[in-house]
């Protein structure tokens, strides 16, 4: 059996010598903050109604796929803008306090945007399909 020496952990402190925070406190709620799970629920049985559809041989342009989608495709985009919104304001809490924390929210951000984009964009192909 191999041991292993194990090197402690170097623990980051800021300018004052005290760790850094391990969370901010949120000052303004999100709009749908108290249905976000609620919402998300919906988006899933959508998922999983279009996608067993899709496995079972429907078409995209199937009212058994088409509503599924569109429900959930609308719902899962506002559903995403709002926690876009929690996670901007995040990074923009977290700059003064932990940079690099608050730079690593910003790229988030930027990811659940192309994701808002990407659910719309296939809500249209099958809404046109």
């Amino acid at each position: 059996m191999v041991e292993l020496d194990r090197q402690p952990i170097p623990e980051r402190r800021d300018a004052s010598g005290r760790p850094p925070p391990q969370r901010i406190p949120e000052t303004r709620p999100t709009p749908l903050q108290d249905w976000f799970i609620y919402l998300s629920v919906i988006v899933l049985i959508c998922g999983v109604v279009a996608i067993s559809a899709l496995e079972l041989g429907a078409q995209p342009g199937d009212a058994i796929v088409r509503l599924p989608v569109v429900i959930g495709g609308i719902v899962l985009v506002i559903v995403s803008l709002d926690a876009l919104l929690r996670i901007w304001r995040s990074a923009w809490a977290w700059l003064p306090v932990d940079r690099g924390r608050g730079l690593f929210r910003f790229v988030w951000a930027a990811v659940v945007a192309a994701s808002i984009v990407l659910a719309s964009g296939a809500v249209i192909f099958v809404l046109l399909a």
